[in-house]
């Protein structure tokens, strides 16, 4: 009794054991997937028993478990209260209704930053008496350096128009994304977007009908064909689409600079105000004027919205926004944010060992974290002034978010919190599972495998349900 009362008061790496849970060997079992794909950390908050671990020291694929490094670092760094904001500006200040150069639209990593609040902030400027714009727009997205990481950069997968693959920039309109409502008709497909836009025509003349469910729509799509020529933007969409169905996806299609400047000044117009000629991209001249002003919510409430859904291109804009508070004169943004990152982990005495950043997200092939170091993490997050504000942003099982449809019947529903992860070759899951007796437990499990995403999540949710039937 004693041993065990001196091992129990040991860190994670004292006195751990190595055993995977019947249950849990059972399903690995059923999965044909290897017990040494399972890497784990499991042990009450409280330290009251020894660690339970597996490969708890080596560098895994977590996925978007990463997200909750990025969570539990930017909550603490940047702040609850933090705040992104978008604001229209002037070389100088109107005259008499007249701004005599050009407006620009300086982007803050604004996460709310939507085509309902781009029109705010125009009608906020018209409504202060401007009516003439005499220069054109500059589009200012200097906050992150280099201004749009998206350039050059390769495709993560086969489908990069698609929302959870957006890489974002300072100003983020929208999400860099447009609706296109699809809907089937008796001869082919009928398309539109939401809003229409002026210089945009769609064509879906070459989509064919297909008999899959509605609910698999996109497994029929193919990448649509962009022509942009003299401020005119053709999209030629293509595959197929299931006949009597009828969706609206968000898309990343349409060039977001061309996006910008054409809301922008279609939205002016409709106030009734002009502008004149010739958009930029650039930086604010210094001394320039405010004039109006967005603000995003609270980080505190983004992030329990970018967690329980898993946004990648929201959470790679917090991770950014890590880098842009960090960064040195010249320091690309994504280097300010890995610095960051380190800089916690050395305040709060946590190895960087291993540690691999890339964006913030997960949604990587790079990025790389134990299972020790994610369960450190979760410690120090849930010891720290803003456990909370972490705790609450965290999917609950069976309940909502990411896992909604998961642990739906046994002793985790309802007292697992746990953020998810999920790339092709690996899943995971990470967070605090209640057990049987009340105790919160710091619960890490990654699976990397070449099948994990097809076969490792039954073998993820019977270790959450072990623990959260242990006395």
């Amino acid at each position: 009794m004693r041993a065990w009362l001196i091992c129990a008061a040991l860190v994670l790496s004292g006195c751990a054991t190595t055993r995977v849970p019947d249950p849990v060997q059972a399903a690995l079992d059923q999965a044909g997937l290897p017990a040494q794909s399972l890497g784990f950390v499991l042990q009450p908050l409280d330290r009251s028993r020894p660690a339970l671990m597996q490969r708890a020291d080596e560098p895994m694929s977590p996925g978007s478990t990463m997200k909750l490094v990025t969570a539990t670092v930017a909550l603490e760094k940047l702040g609850i209260n933090h705040r992104g904001r978008t604001e229209l500006l002037a070389a100088a200040a109107p005259v008499a209704g007249v701004i005599e150069g050009p407006l620009i639209l300086r982007g803050g990593a604004d996460p709310d930053l939507d085509w309902p609040a781009l029109w705010w902030l125009l009608r906020q400027l018209r409504e202060s008496g401007v009516r003439e714009i005499r220069g054109g727009l500059v589009v200012d997205r200097t906050l992150f350096s280099p201004t749009r990481l998206d350039v050059g950069l390769p495709p993560f997968d086969e489908a990069p128009e698609f929302d959870y693959n957006v890489i974002p920039d300072a100003l983020h309109l929208n999400g860099s994304l447009l609706d296109f409502e699809l809907q089937a008709t008796a001869t082919g497909v009928a398309a539109r977007t939401v809003p229409a836009l002026r210089g945009l025509t769609l064509d879906a003349s070459a989509m064919t009908l297909s008999a899959r469910p509605c609910k698999d729509w996109d497994e029929g799509w193919k990448p649509a064909a962009v022509q942009a020529a003299g401020g005119l933007v053709t999209v030629r969409l293509q595959g197929a689409f299931p006949a009597g169905c009828r969706q609206t996806a968000p898309l990343q299609i349409v060039d977001r600079q061309w996006l910008v400047t054409q809301a922008v000044r279609q939205f002016w117009a409709e106030l009734g105000g002009s502008l004149g000629p010739g958009d930029v991209e650039g930086a604010a001249p210094a001394g320039a004027v405010v004039l109006a002003t967005h603000r995003g919510r609270p980080l505190a409430e983004v992030m329990r919205g970018v967690m329980k859904r898993s946004d990648n291109a929201l959470s790679r804009l917090i991770y950014l926004q890590l880098g842009a508070q960090a960064a040195q004169p010249g320091e690309a943004t994504l280097a300010a944010a890995e610095r960051s990152v380190r800089a916690w982990f050395a305040a709060h005495g946590l190895s960087d060992a291993g540690l691999v950043m890339d964006n913030g997200s997960g949604l990587s092939r790079t990025e790389r974290i134990s299972p020790a170091q994610l369960a450190a993490v979760l410690r120090a997050g849930q010891a720290g002034a803003q456990a909370p504000e972490l705790l609450s942003t965290l999917p609950i099982a069976g309940v909502d978010g990411t896992l909604t449809r998961r642990l739906k019947d046994g002793p985790a529903t309802g007292q697992a919190r746990l953020k998810t992860g999920t790339l092709r070759d690996a899943v995971g899951l990470a967070g605090f599972v209640t057990d049987a007796s009340g105790r919160p437990w710091v619960f890490v499990a990654l699976l990397n495998h070449p099948e994990a995403a097809r076969k490792g999540r039954p073998v993820l949710d019977a270790l959450a349900t072990w623990v959260a039937g242990q006395r």
